[in-house]
C-alpha cells in the first residue's frame, strides 16, 4: 500500500531524485501521506454510483506510529533533562558555551533538527546578527551540498533551490512581472558569502542573476552550516548525503493499522444502526416503520431480523493491530514498554533495561546530533569569535582558542531513584577516599542528577563549607 501511495505523490522531474523520497518520508512524519487520496473513508460510492475501493479512501483513524517513535527517541536526546553540556579545560570558554546554549535556545533548535532530520538528513545554519549568534534548522529536501573531495566531511557550498508561486514572491517584497507564473527561488552558502539570486520563471531555467540587495558576505572562511546525516546504515534516498530514516521499517505497518482501525470503526457504526431484513412482512408498497414502538406483522412463512456485525470480528482486528504495533516498534527500536505492567517503583537501571531498544536508537542519534552536530556548532562559534565581536546575554566575549578541545557530557537516560543516588554516592565516596578518582570527577559524575552547572564553582563552595565546619 505504501508503494501505491508513493506513486500517487506528484513527481517533479526538475528536482533531484532524493528530493522526492525525502518529501514522501516527510509526509509520513507529518501525517500528510493520505492527502493524495481523493475520497474520505466514509464515501463508499461516487456521485455517479460507482463503488470506491478502500485503497482510494483516506483512513479516518490515524495512528501516528512513526511520529511517536521519533519523538520518543528525540526526547531522550534534547529534552530539558537530557541535553548535554559542553566541557573543556578553559573555564571561561565553558561558561560562555553554557550561556550560549541558553541564549540561542539551542535545545529547541536541536530538538527540531532531530525531528526533521529523522527522514534522513537535516542542516543547521549559523548566523551572527548584531553581535548575537542565531541557529536555524533547514530541512534538507531542497538543499544540495557540495563536499570537498580532499576533505570529504567538509562542505564547499550548500545550495537551496525550490519552486514558488509568483504571488508568494510578491508578498515577500519581490518585484515579479507575472505573479501567475511559477518561479525558481535559489540561494547559496559558501565559505565567504550567503548569495541570493533573483527569482526567475521556471521556463527560463535556474536563476543566474545575483540579488545584491539580499546577498551578504560573511567572510568566516567556512560554510556556516552543519550537515547532519540521521543514522548510520543504508541511505534513505540512496544519496550519500543522507543517512538512514528512523521510521522507514514501520511505515507499512502504520498504514495497515490505520486502515484496520478505520474498518473497525466503520463496522461499529453499522452495528449501532443494523439493517432490518423483512421477508413477506407486508403487501408491496406498504410503509414499514422501524423502531421498538412499532410491531411488525409478518405472514405465516415470513420472517424479520436485524443484520448486525458480531463483536468477535472487532476483537480479532484489535488483537491483530496490537501485534502489528509490537512488530513495527520492534523493527524500529521503539518504546514497547507497557506502563500498566509496572506495578511498583522501578530503578533507573531497570527502566533502561526495559527500554533497551529505544535506548539503542537514541544512543545512535547521540553520535549524529551530539558528537558530530553539537560539537561542530560549538567549533563554528569559536572560529567565528575571531572574525566578529560576539555578545552573550549582552556581555562581550573574548575570542576563544581555536584549538580548544571541547567534549560533551551526557546525563543519565533516566533519573535515578533515591536508592540509586544513595548507592552511587557511597561508591563515589569510596573511590574518592581511596584516591582512585579526584573530587572533581566525583562531582562531575553527579552534576546532572543535582543540576550542578558550574563544576568549579561547586568545588569552591564545597571547600568553603568544609572550612567553615573546621573553623566552627
Amino acid at each position: 500500500m505504501f508503494e501505491t501511495l508513493c506513486r500517487l505523490v506528484p513527481h517533479d522531474g526538475d528536482y533531484p531524485p532524493r528530493a522526492r523520497t525525502l518529501d514522501i518520508l516527510s509526509r509520513v512524519l507529518d501525517g500528510r501521506l493520505y492527502d493524495v487520496l481523493p475520497f474520505e473513508f466514509h464515501e463508499e460510492r461516487t456521485p455517479a454510483g460507482e463503488y470506491i475501493p478502500i485503497r482510494k479512501r483516506r483512513p479516518n483513524v490515524r495512528y501516528a506510529l512513526s511520529r511517536i517513535v521519533v519523538e520518543d527517541s528525540v526526547s531522550l536526546l534534547f529534552s530539558e533533562g537530557h541535553f548535554p553540556w559542553f566541557d573543556c579545560i578553559d573555564r571561561v570558554a565553558r561558561e560562555t558555551l553554557a550561556d550560549l546554549v541558553k541564549e540561542t535556545r539551542l535545545n529547541l533548535v536541536m530538538t527540531d533538527a532531530a525531528v526533521r532530520g529523522s527522514v534522513g538528513s537535516v542542516a543547521i545554519l549559523m548566523r551572527i546578527l548584531n553581535r548575537r549568534v542565531f541557529f536555524e534548522t533547514l530541512p534538507s529536501t531542497h538543499l544540495t551540498p557540495i563536499w570537498n573531495p580532499q576533505c570529504p566531511d567538509s562542505l564547499i557550498s550548500v545550495t537551496e533551490a525550490y519552486k514558488v508561486a509568483g504571488s508568494s514572491l510578491v508578498r515577500n517584497g519581490y518585484e515579479v512581472a507575472d505573479p501567475a507564473q511559477v518561479h525558481w527561488f535559489m540561494r547559496r552558502w559558501d565559505a565567504e558569502a550567503e548569495t541570493w539570486f533573483v527569482p526567475c520563471p521556471v521556463a527560463e531555467g535556474m536563476p543566474s542573476q545575483i540579488d545584491a540587495t539580499r546577498s551578504v558576505r560573511h567572510g568566516l572562511g567556512f560554510v556556516p552550516i552543519v550537515w547532519i546525516r540521521n543514522l548510520p546504515g543504508a541511505s534513505s534516498t540512496g544519496d550519500p548525503s543522507d543517512g538512514a530514516c528512523t521510521f522507514r521499517a514501520a511505515i507499512e505497518s502504520q498504514i495497515e493499522i490505520d486502515y484496520q482501525l478505520s474498518q473497525v470503526g466503520r463496522g461499529l457504526k453499522y452495528s449501532s444502526d443494523p439493517t432490518l431484513l423483512i421477508k413477506d412482512a407486508a403487501e408491496p408498497g406498504s410503509e414499514i416503520l422501524k423502531g421498538a414502538g412499532n410491531a411488525l406483522v409478518v405472514s405465516e412463512k415470513g420472517d424479520a431480523r436485524l443484520l448486525e456485525i458480531g463483536g468477535s470480528a472487532s476483537a480479532a482486528v484489535m488483537d491483530y493491530v496490537r501485534t502489528l504495533r509490537e512488530f513495527a516498534l520492534e523493527s524500529v527500536h521503539g518504546n514497547r514498554a507497557n506502563p500498566d505492567r509496572l506495578n511498583a517503583a522501578q530503578s533507573g537501571r531497570a527502566i533502561e533495561m526495559l527500554n533497551q531498544g529505544l535506548l539503542w536508537l537514541a544512543d545512535n542519534l547521540r553520535a549524529s546530533y551530539g558528537e558530530i552536530a553539537l560539537l561542530e556548532l560549538a567549533r563554528m562559534v569559536v572560529r567565528a569569535s575571531h572574525v566578529y565581536p560576539i555578545q552573550v546575554f549582552g556581555r562581550p566575549i573574548a575570542p576563544m582558542d581555536p584549538n580548544l578541545r571541547i567534549s560533551l557530557n551526557w546525563p543519565r537516560w533516566y533519573a535515578p531513584t533515591a536508592e540509586d543516588r544513595q548507592k552511587n554516592a557511597a561508591t563515589l565516596a569510596t573511590l574518592a577516599n581511596a584516591g582512585h578518582i579526584s573530587r572533581e570527577t566525583a562531582v562531575k559524575a553527579v552534576a546532572a542528577d543535582y543540576d550542578v552547572e558550574d563544576i568549579a564553582a561547586e568545588l569552591a563552595r564545597i571547600t568553603a563549607d568544609q572550612q567553615d565546619r573546621t573553623d566552627a
